[in-house]
């Protein structure tokens, strides 16, 4: 949905560590409240977790929001470098979340480039309304396959109680969550578990993950090697509950040090924040902005 080389974006690799390698797999890792008052230990709760969809995407298809997106870099010495940030009004489209970009450091794009973008929207919302129900359950099916290796974290992890606390206003269990010595992926995807560890809340009521403190344990690969994070790199990721019916993601934040195909040493944080949730709906017109 982001492919155009005019615009900021971290590079597929880094996001691919970001999101795939590191967010999924410590995300959820989550489980547990105290042995002593639940009739099911950590690891069930696990197993329950991973069952449900834990990133409530039906429920998610019915909002619409904002997304900031910001890459700061350090230089050698700590000191803050450069930054650049992207803003992106994030709608429904055939079903399906879509995303125009609609600010580039803060201020608006110039008036060519968002009619260009407007452009893109409606290409993209002819194709999806042109669609055809093979078309959409071939998208289910890879959506399907993207999320089978998660079903690999209750036997790649053990799980501790560390206590309960609130988010959002919201009981929850927190636990850790380590690497199982020894454990061999099945899934190409889930290679990395083991180089994580993760301090997880979980909500009691309905199993969601709402937020998430992970740190990068051994040196992870991708983009064929050509982006390595080394040991240390953070994750914190939060959600918040909206209108009492559903959690939504409100921040994420990555800490790396990095190097990019081997040789440019990368030191920065990556941070994307959501806002403005708004209820979609389905007879709602898609006009361009004046």
């Amino acid at each position: 949905m982001r492919n155009s080389p005019s615009r900021f974006r971290p590079s597929r690799s880094f996001r691919a560590v970001s999101v795939r390698s590191v967010f999924a797999v410590v995300f959820l890792a989550a489980c547990g409240s105290a042995a002593q008052e639940l009739p099911f230990g950590a690891l069930d709760i696990v197993r329950r977790s991973v069952e449900r969809d834990w990133t409530d995407y039906e429920s998610r298809r019915n909002y619409t929001y904002q997304e900031r997106t910001e890459l700061r870099e350090y230089g050698r010495d700590g000191g803050h470098a450069k930054s650049r940030s992207e803003t992106s009004d994030v709608m429904i489209l055939g079903g399906r979340p879509y995303e125009r970009l609609t600010a580039r450091n803060d201020r608006p794009l110039p008036a060519a480039e968002a009619k260009k973008q407007q452009q893109k929207l409606d290409r993209e919302l002819s194709k999806r309304q042109q669609e055809s129900p093979a078309e959409r359950i071939r998208y289910q099916k890879e959506r399907a396959e993207d999320r089978a290796f998660i079903r690999e974290i209750p036997d790649a992890f053990t799980f501790r109680l560390i206590e309960t606390g609130t988010v959002s206003n919201q009981p929850a269990w927190v636990i850790e969550a380590q690497p199982k010595p020894g454990y061999r992926a099945v899934h190409s995807q889930a290679k990395n578990f083991a180089k994580v560890h993760a301090k997880i809340w979980i909500e009691q009521a309905t199993y969601h993950w709402v937020r998430l403190d992970a740190e990068v344990l051994d040196t992870i690969s991708a983009g064929f090697g050509l982006l390595r994070v080394v040991p240390g790199g953070t994750l914190h990721f939060e959600q918040t509950r909206v209108n009492d019916e559903i959690w939504l993601p409100s921040s994420i934040v990555v800490r790396f040090d990095a190097r990019l195909a081997l040789v440019k040493k990368l030191r920065g944080e990556f941070e994307a924040r959501y806002s403005n949730y708004r209820k979609f709906q389905s007879d709602s017109k898609i006009v361009e902005e004046q």
